[in-house]
């Protein structure tokens, strides 16, 4: 289907002729089809490519929105298309009606495995097209892969005689592969790999698994908040504890310490790094597992949550031959991924871009990255030294924890180089008074400080499920005065609020989204910086540019029915 693909995404103006070269550029170096490449440089969604697939091939487009893709469970359709064919071809049986079966299938093109289906089911066949994304998804429903841990804790006597499964350590490195490698079949390495499976499934940031004195509790970090899944046995959770630290590379015989550490493993043709933070309680030792997965797609400042203005005077900032540019906001923010899309859509070969983090999350092409070691003196001043004599242009140092730290990354910035950095404070322009008690002089700082910005995650409202309603006239003004936006625009606003489904396991939001405060430093502020460093006198600054804070970003993206007014009021206060 390649071949004909370039014709169809240009054809169906998806993408343009340069971004067509950049992709099958990108396909041909790292071996992945043209759609995967076209979505991974986040040209075009899957949805965008499924939906000109559907109208090129004159094929019904099947999704979870119009409720095709969910197959009928009282058909028993599970025993006319097997596990293992679905998932090895990517097809999935939607329904069967008068001798003839519904499938879903992402090459609509694929006239063998048309046939292939045909033969082996003996029904005539019906094709509808979905995503790759999706097809895996609903497989996981329909054939239980939901309910990975309960299984595996069900089943105990029955999986304790198996011999294989379906993961199995296959490096020293610690690197699973979760779809296709078989392994000894140990009850704890199958409740080790459910609980890896079921969250990558849902989404989840964070995994918890920690006793109390008469119960195990597991929970999954998903959009922000804690959920409780179905916990393993108390007998069994030193076991599991111990298979992580195999994995991870930790010594399973130190209970009294806390322990980090990490491992990859690989899923549905992903990579996904795991890091692991063990910690002694009282009842014994609780674990927590960072999922950090590799497999989206690449990231670009234009995929972040930024109104174009915002994006304009950042891209602006950072395209400048020199200066500083802070990123503040609390742990978990999303300050590190902000600034690693930041240089993935500045970055060129013309540049030598350099980072230093604790630690590295994201791996970028074309850019060096290093991760911080304090154990053997490489800290983030150290580093930032040592990266002066490697003639780079554009450094991006973690975050700024001293004095040293600051220092450094105000000579780099005095010296020629764009230093692009985090700080903790609860808005933008509180770096400012921050940096100056960290030893920065200010009048170094006025001259130097080219823009300073804020973030916070917010939840979105599931798309499936969310209502529109009428907001009070109160509602509405407080929206206006706090968003700063024209009296004009209220008359196109629609207010959604949460409902909850399925889909969004009846929380009524699903995933999350970045908002901001960005400031530009202008010639006003830079007076205000150099004489009084006041934060009233800056603010009013800032607003004059056009600029505004936090809870003015979250009211945009609740007047467009991107989430709950009572998001934005829950995550920011008036004072940012």
């Amino acid at each position: 289907m390649s071949r004909k693909l370039d014709d169809i995404l240009i054809d169906s103006g998806i993408i343009n002729a340069e971004q067509l070269k950049k992709a099958t550029l990108y396909a041909n170096q790292n071996n992945v089809s043209l759609g995967d490449a076209t979505i991974k440089l986040g040209f075009a969604t899957e949805e965008q490519i499924t939906i000109a697939l559907s109208k090129h091939f004159s094929v019904p487009y099947a999704s979870k929105e119009n409720n095709i893709l969910i197959p009928e469970k009282e058909q028993n359709l599970q025993d006319v298309v097997n596990e293992k064919f679905a998932r090895e071809n990517m097809v999935l049986p939607l329904f069967l009606e008068e001798g003839v079966l519904a499938i879903a299938m992402y090459d609509p093109s694929n006239v063998f495995l048309v046939d292939n289906v045909k033969m082996m089911t003996g029904y005539d066949i019906q094709p509808f097209i979905a995503s790759k994304s999706q097809i895996l998804t609903a497989i996981d429903v329909f054939y239980g892969g939901k309910d990975l841990i309960e299984e595996v804790v069900v089943g105990n006597a029955a999986v304790k005689e198996e011999e294989g499964d379906d993961i199995e350590v296959i490096s020293v490195e610690g690197k699973l592969d979760l779809d296709t490698l078989k392994g000894s079949g140990s009850h704890y390495i199958k409740l080790v790999n459910a609980i890896l499976k079921q969250a990558i499934s849902e989404r989840t940031s964070d995994i918890h698994l920690e006793m109390f004195d008469e119960m195990v509790s597991l929970r999954f970090r998903i959009d922000g908040a804690l959920y409780e899944r179905t916990p393993p046995p108390k007998e069994s959770v030193a076991a599991i504890i111990s298979r992580i630290k195999i994995l991870s590379k930790l010594d399973i015989a130190e209970k009294r310490l806390p322990q980090d550490g990490s491992f990859a493993i690989k899923y549905q043709n992903r990579t996904i790094e795991v890091r692991v933070s063990v910690c002694p309680t009282v009842f014994g030792e609780k674990l927590v597992l960072r999922i950090l997965d590799k497999g989206t797609s690449v990231l670009t400042i234009e995929r972040l949550g930024f109104e174009p203005r915002q994006r304009e005077d950042f891209l602006s900032a950072a395209n400048l031959p020199h200066g500083l540019i802070f990123l503040t906001g609390p742990t978990g923010s999303g300050k590190s991924t902000t600034l690693n899309a930041v240089l993935s859509t500045i970055k060129t070969t013309e540049l030598n871009f350099m980072t230093l983090e604790d630690p590295v999350e994201y791996k970028l092409q074309g850019i060096s990255q290093v991760q911080v070691k304090p154990q053997i003196g490489l800290t983030f001043a150290a580093g930032l030294r040592s990266f002066l004599r490697q003639d780079p242009d554009v450094i991006l140092v973690g975050e700024v924890r001293d004095n040293e730290t600051a220092e450094s990354c105000l000579k780099a910035a005095l010296t020629g180089h764009l230093v692009l950095s985090t700080l903790h404070t609860n808005e933008a322009l509180g770096a400012i008074p921050r940096l100056i008690d960290m030893g920065m002089e200010a009048f170094l700082l006025s001259s130097s400080l080219a823009l300073v910005a804020a973030q916070r995650l917010i939840r979105k409202l599931c798309p499936h499920c969310r209502r529109p309603f009428t907001p009070s006239p109160e509602l509405v003004e407080q929206a206006l005065r706090e968003s700063k936006l024209p009296p004009g625009d209220k008359d196109t606003w629609t207010f959604y609020q949460k409902v909850g489904c399925p889909k969004c396991s009846e929380t009524g939001y699903l995933g999350r989204m970045a908002i901001y405060e960005v400031f530009k430093i202008n010639e006003e502020m830079r007076n205000i910086i150099y004489k009084t460093q006041d934060l009233i006198d800056l603010n009013r600054a800032a607003e004059r540019s056009g600029a505004w804070n936090l809870r003015a970003s979250g009211w945009r993206k609740a007047v467009k029915g991107l989430t709950t007014h009572e998001e934005i009021l829950s995550v920011t206060t008036l004072e940012e």
